[in-house]
């Protein structure tokens, strides 16, 4: 009987710190004692709700239950579309489509979630009014077809704005894409019809160019014929034509006799030609 207590009491602080072990871990999973920030994201610190000047990086991160909370917030880059009508300096309605790229500033994130809000706030509370209203700015300056043929411009000019508007709040704008616009249905028809128009008159002039540079080959083929018709009778003498007719001839003589019944022979003395020449002149 002894014995049997000893062995009991031997085991009691065992059993008393594994219990306390337990008790420790449930209240650590009810309260955490610790906050972990994941990669990409900043927290923000907050006592009692009001939010503290540091900022907790990536990493796990010690805190007082019930007195400090932490709010992550992502600072990585993301994109977002917008769409803004507005009015170009010749009147036409125009619809452009953009896509921002952006990010919360990571050395500002306390502020940014102090005066803004999370994500969510940031772009339907910031960014939807400051795009569109950089947008109705930046279109009001150009022309209808300026926009479509100046859209690096345009671009810019958005981009450079934006940046500067949303910097204020902490927000960085990475880039801005000018993804499509989009007009009213007559002045869309009205561009269309002025594309085809200009495609028919490139045609026409690249069929008359083709003509004229046909007509010219025509008159060059036609010039040079001529010169060597010239050439060729400046260098055409008698010997040349007997030597042509002797080479040319196969040896036979006609069949068919003469009146006289004799045979047409070659003449093949050079004096004759002479003669010939001397009665011509």
């Amino acid at each position: 009987m002894h014995l049997n207590r000893r062995n009991t009491d031997k085991y009691l602080p065992l059993t008393f710190y594994l219990g306390g072990g337990i008790i420790l871990l449930i209240l650590a999973i009810i309260f955490r004692p610790f906050t972990i920030v994941n990669a990409g994201e900043r927290g923000v610190v907050m006592q009692f709700g009001k939010v503290q000047n540091r900022i907790l990086d990536e990493g796990i991160h010690l805190i007082m239950p019930m007195i400090t909370s932490v709010k992550t917030i992502n600072v990585r880059v993301a994109q977002n579309s917008f769409k803004a009508d507005a009015a170009s300096r010749d009147l036409q309605k125009v619809t452009t489509e953009v896509a921002v790229n952006w990010h919360v500033d990571p050395t500002r994130v306390n502020k940014v979630y102090q005066q803004v809000g999370d994500e969510q706030q940031i772009i339907t509370g910031i960014m939807t009014p400051a795009v569109s209203e950089v947008l109705k700015a930046a279109t009001a300056k150009k022309t209808a077809e300026e926009i479509i043929t100046k859209r690096n411009d345009l671009k810019e000019e958005i981009d450079q704005h934006l940046k500067q508007r949303l910097a204020a709040y902490g927000v960085i704008v990475d880039d801005v894409s000018l993804v499509d616009f989009a007009f009213s249905p007559e002045f869309s028809k009205a561009i269309e019809s002025k594309q085809i128009a200009e495609q028919e008159a490139k045609q026409a002039e690249f069929i008359a160019k083709r003509a004229t540079q046909e007509a010219q080959a025509e008159i060059n083929r036609a010039k040079g014929q001529a010169e060597a018709q010239r050439l060729q009778r400046l260098t055409l003498t008698p010997e040349l034509l007997q030597k042509q007719a002797i080479e040319k001839w196969d040896g036979r003589f006609p069949m068919v006799m003469g009146g006289n019944s004799s045979l047409p022979l070659i003449n093949i003395n050079p004096n004759s030609f002479d003669s010939q020449k001397q009665d011509g002149q």
